[in-house]
């Protein structure tokens, strides 16, 4: 198939994710859509994500100007779970009224019953991704989760202990996502990376970039665990770089902490907002697009393997005037895809300068 197809040409709207023309049974790496946003509480349309993501990503091009080919290993995108979008309705209207009163439930008992359908939900979610993601790696594919908000990818790690067993996850992100049960939801977007550290012993590192927005609960968890914990605070990195620090010798700093079997867990707020306005909770200041894709770049290029990854916190605009957050997305994912790909010795690297 791949030889009858020609990746200079225009995509069809009916082609497979890139435009690209695979199947599951020929593609190394498989991208998993999880169209949820149950506890988002700001700014909504993540579940959105993953389809305007495949949309967009047929204008991406496929030459890369530092890895050769990477599509040819063969790139999949699944269809969405019917399931999970009526889990993701359910818990939505079930959610809303508790996070309108800030999850102060105290006062109004009859809101724990939702509560702890929406929890149910949540442990529901994190159970079938964990099952599908093990799946793609004992099909020998390379797991990608396309979120859906930031708690989506819980499962996916959880899956990739059960298989490695030391993993770190180099994760960028505007918020820490260390909150203990965000508004009285477990499985809450900004609780994540809290849940990972509690209850997931074989990720030994959490190295965080781009962290900008968190409170004080947050800072005295990550205090507190910061032997597996480490966090590049953007403040930090922007006032090295002002003082003259440059970008490679802050990544090489990043990259020195992390172990060698690497997932990367990339919500897009972690960029600056003006790449991915859109997004549930945005936050000024972040990383340039460039700055990321070095960065991920360099890891690859540091020798450690990276075994999968996910993206999130992608939304559209609602208005439909552009689908700029969704073109940034696109072609983070197809350098993320390269990367990943490169990392295990199923790309090369070329030069087309």
């Amino acid at each position: 198939m791949i030889s009858l197809f020609n990746p200079n040409s225009a995509a069809s709207k009916e082609s497979g994710i890139f435009g690209l023309p695979f199947r599951f049974s020929e593609s190394q790496l498989v991208y998993l859509p999880v169209p949820w946003e149950v506890t988002t509480s700001y700014g909504g349309g993540t579940a959105l994500g993953p389809r305007a993501i495949l949309a967009a990503s047929r204008q991406v091009d496929l030459f890369d100007a530092e890895v050769l080919n990477p599509f040819e290993a063969g790139l999949f995108m699944m269809k969405e779970s019917l399931e999970v979008q009526r889990w993701n309705e359910a818990g939505k209207i079930k959610a809303r009224p508790i996070i309108e009163c800030g999850g102060d439930l105290l006062n109004q008992p009859e809101m724990n019953q939702q509560l702890k359908e929406v929890n149910a939900l949540g442990a529901l979610l994190n159970d079938w991704v964990r099952k599908e993601t093990l799946k793609l790696f004992r099909d020998g594919k390379i797991p990608a989760i396309i979120g859906g908000d930031h708690s989506v990818p819980f499962g996916a790690v959880q899956a990739a202990a059960e298989l490695f067993p030391q993993i770190g996850i180099l994760h960028f992100d505007a918020h820490s996502d260390t909150r203990n049960a965000f508004e009285g939801f477990t499985w809450s977007h900004a609780s994540i990376m809290h849940n990972v550290i509690q209850s997931i012993p074989q990720v030994s590192k959490l190295v965080q970039v781009g962290i900008r927005d968190f409170c004080e609960e947050e800072l005295a968890f990550s205090t507190l665990h910061k032997n597996r914990v480490k966090t590049f605070y953007d403040l930090q990195l922007q006032n090295r770089k002002f003082e003259g620090a440059s970008w490679k010798v802050l990544c090489d700093e990043i990259i020195k902490e992390l172990p060698q079997t690497i997932w990367i867990s990339f919500d897009i707020d972690g960029l600056d907002p003006k790449l991915c306005p859109n997004t549930g909770t945005p936050v000024p200041g972040g990383l340039d697009f460039s700055e990321a894709c070095y960065l991920i770049k360099q890891v690859a290029l540091s020798g450690r393997k990276i075994i999968g990854f996910d993206l999130n916190e992608v939304a559209p605009d609602l208005s439909q005037k552009n689908e700029w957050d969704a073109n940034v997305a696109a072609r983070l994912l197809y350098k993320l895809t390269a990367w990943t790909l490169y990392s295990q010795g199923k790309a090369e690297l070329k030069s087309a300068f």
